[in-house]
């Protein structure tokens, strides 16, 4: 477990990430279809176990961000993401034998925060099914598929926690997680993006911290940072 020096002092610190996503288009992450029914959706999303509200699974959020701040930090081509700028293994880690190293970054599960609201509002299912279908151009044959989406207006709550060990390199990380949550929410998550689901919006973004003992002046850059970085470039 690494910790942060300051002179001679040894400090350890973890900082809680809060905020909201919300759906704006309808949003696919796909569960598993192994024991569906004759007749049942093609393609369902992930659900949590116990409520079967959809969910946001955290290695899906954290596999996004990695993967839209490799192209915007990574001067070439990398297909190995062991070999990402030092930016992102700081965040993400890394899993090379001799240098294996986990990332400051942890992202959890989220699930649907916002069921009642959406009852409210006369839903009785908190998702939706999409009809697809594809052509085949040879034969000109139809493929018709039934696509589970979760549904627009639903918010799930952003869970993720941060572990500082030096401060400068955490305003930093700050930086370079907004950009990550900037570029996001001019892509997509999930699946389908190219046909126009998963588009996000994140909200309500704050820090606070969890352990340790780190002057309440750097939490709030930190969190000022982050939420510039979020909200900079034409966002409306």
């Amino acid at each position: 477990m690494e910790k942060i020096k300051e002179g001679d002092i040894e400090m350890f610190a973890k900082v809680q990430i809060r905020g909201d996503i919300t759906v704006k288009t309808g949003l696919h992450i796909g569960g598993s279809n192994a024991f569906a029914a004759i007749g049942a959706v093609d393609a369902p999303v992930v659900k949590d176990a116990r409520s079967n509200l959809p969910m946001i699974p955290g290695s899906s959020l954290k596999g996004k961000l990695r993967s839209l701040l490799a192209k915007e930090y990574n001067k070439t081509l990398v297909q190995n993401p062991n070999e990402d700028d030092e930016r992102l293994l700081r965040l993400f880690g890394c899993s090379k034998l001799r240098e294996s190293r986990t990332g400051r970054l942890l992202i959890f599960d989220m699930i649907l925060a916002n069921e009642g609201e959406l009852r409210e509002a006369g839903l009785r299912s908190m998702t939706e099914v999409k009809f697809e279908n594809t052509i085949n151009r040879a034969t000109a044959e139809a493929n018709p598929r039934q696509i589970e989406r979760v549904i627009r207006g639903s918010v799930f709550e952003l869970d993720m926690t941060y572990e500082m060990t030096n401060e400068q390199e955490f305003l930093e990380d700050m930086e370079t997680l907004g950009r990550g949550m900037r570029l996001l929410q001019y892509d997509y998550l999930g699946g389908n993006g190219s046909r126009g689901y998963g588009k996000i919006e994140f909200s309500n973004i704050d820090l606070e911290l969890a352990v340790g003992d780190v002057d309440n002046e750097l939490i709030e850059q930190g969190c000022q940072i982050l939420n510039q970085e979020i909200q900079s470039s034409g966002r409306r």
